[in-house]
Formats: C-alpha cells, structure tokens, sequence
C-alpha cells in the first residue's frame, strides 16, 4: 500500500493500532509491512506526536497556598500541588502537569512560546497535548547549555514543543555561558542570534525553571559549566538563583558579572512577556524561588506545598 509521505503512514499504523485494536501482526498483514516495521512505526509515531498517551492521575493541590502567593508575590496563577507522598520525581510530573494546563488555557493559535531550560520546563512540555491546529511557533529565548544536559537543554525542549503545537522552532545557534562581555557582544552581533532573541521578545507566553545556588543543587554545577568553588562565590556575593539563564539575589536584583557572559534576553526583557509561567520544586530552589517573585520575573508558578510553605517562611524571615 502507498502512502503520500511518512506522517500518513505512521497516522494509519497509528490509527490502526490504537482506534481500531488491529494487533501488531494483523496491521502488517493488511499494509503489507513486516511485523518488525509496525512497532518501529508505533514508536515513532509517538515521538512524533501524532500520538498521545495520557494517564489521567488525579492532583491535588492547595487553595489556600495559591491564594497565598497571588496575593503576596502578585502573580496571575498559581499552581501548587499538595501531594505529601509523592516523591520528588512525582511532585515535579504533577507541577509540570498543572503548567501545561495553564498553557492550554492561556495559549492562542497563531503565537510564539518563549522557552528555557531545565527539569521543570521539560515536565511542563512533556505533560502538554498534541494541539497541531494551534501552529504555535517556539523560541529558545537562552543560548544552548550544551550535550551533557541536551535532552533538558533549550534546543530539544523548543523541538518537542512544536512538534505538539504544529509550529516552527527557532534555535538560538549560540552557548549559554562565553568566557568574557566581550565575547557576548561578539555572538550579539551576529543576526540570525539578534533576530532571534528579538523573535524571543515578541512571545506572548515564556516557559521558565528557577535555579539554585544552594550547595550541590546548581544545575549550571551539574551540566558543568560552573565549579562548586564557582557556585560558592555567586553565593558569598548574595547570588541565591536563577531564571531564563540570569543570576539574582533575594531581592530580585541581577546586577552580577555572571550576568554579562550570558546569551539570553535580559530579566527586564524576560519581565515584557504578557505570561512567564515557571515551574521549580524543591526545598533547595526556595530561595531562588522567592528572589525571582520578588524580582518580578514571573506572571505564573507550578510548584508543590512543600517548597511553596519553605518560599513563604523565607519571605517572613528575609
């Protein structure tokens, strides 16, 4: 049997598989394919998109902690999970749920996501439906942090976000960290990065995580691109997080040398999008957490109960 391109096969298999109840071999039978073919195809189509698998898990979460963070830190959401069995790796699943909620609610066809990094965005974009008829285009709005975390890094998370909301991604073709403001400026200039970053600018929604500099907690410790000498002193000098790739301090205040090697738009930039939604969880990232509220950073926030009490008790103390 002849199929016009690639996607109208794996739809078929697809089709066949899951809407129809065809098993593996009867499929092959009817398309003439080897039984081996139609489970690569399965799989495919999966990575692709043009299949989504969703296990409904109910989550619970707190209203009175969400009330609690819009009226204090003046967000327009806020999205805290009360599972108190759950494990990190769950909390975390649950709070990206909830985010992709929220973006499903607020998305618009025909726009542009900014996104970022990290664990939490990955959660987010991982638990988001397959809505192809949105053609929503995604841009990385920070430079590339590298292979050792390339399946949590900005270019892959863009790619799998498009492929759900049926638009183009656009890569930042630039690192994250670069050795001097010199260097910066350097890749700054170049077009295809400022045409870029200002495509970024426009988005109407940006997906972000919140970092640490609590001890052994950086992720930018983890993908290698700071020391735990280099983290210890970004916290000798106040620095307690980060977000969309900039450092800051309880306040909010970004005014670090650290700053200025970095490739992303700016936290006075990042703070013109309509929709920052951030999704961070964990006792570590409470600091961080509260620094980027107070800083104004973020429109939006998924997290859990316990690190949601641990940002309240460090806005009381600090």
């Amino acid at each position: 049997m002849q199929f016009s391109n690639r996607d109208d096969l794996l739809t078929r298999v697809a089709s066949l598989y899951y809407e129809y109840d065809f098993n593996q071999q009867e499929i092959a039978d009817k398309l003439q394919i080897s039984r081996s073919n139609i489970s690569r195809l399965l799989k495919e189509a999966k990575q692709k998109g043009l299949v989504e698998i969703r296990i409904h898990r109910r989550i619970s979460t707190s209203p009175e902690l969400e009330r609690a963070f819009v009226e204090q830190f003046g967000l327009k959401q806020a999205m805290i999970v009360d599972n108190p069995d759950d494990s990190y790796e769950e909390g975390l699943a649950s709070a990206g749920q909830l985010a992709a909620w929220h973006l499903e609610e607020i998305l618009q066809p025909h726009t542009v996501i900014g996104i970022s990094w990290g664990t939490g965005v990955s959660s987010a974009v991982s638990a988001v439906s397959v809505r192809h008829e949105y053609q929503i285009d995604v841009v990385q709005m920070i430079g590339s942090v590298g292979t050792v975390a390339s399946v949590i890094d900005g270019p892959e998370l863009a790619r799998q976000l498009a492929s759900k909301l049926g638009g183009d991604y656009y890569y930042l073709h630039a690192p994250l960290f670069v050795d001097s403001r010199a260097t910066r400026d350097r890749f700054l200039e170049q077009p295809t990065i400022a045409d870029t970053l200002t495509r970024a600018l426009g988005a109407q929604v940006a997906l972000v995580g919140v970092g640490t500099t609590a001890p052994g907690a950086s992720s930018f410790l983890r993908a290698r691109h700071l020391t735990e000498e280099q983290v210890g002193e970004l916290r000798a000098q106040g620095v307690v997080g980060e977000t969309a790739g900039r450092h800051f301090d309880i306040q909010g205040r970004a005014e670090y040398d650290i700053n200025d090697r970095v490739i992303a738009l700016r936290l006075d930039e990042v703070k013109k999008i309509p929709n920052v939604v951030a999704v961070a969880c964990g006792l570590p990232k409470a600091r961080g957490i509260l620094g980027a509220l107070r800083g104004g950073y973020l429109s939006a926030l998924a997290t859990d109960a316990s690190t949601a009490r641990a940002v309240l008790d460090e806005a009381k103390r600090l």
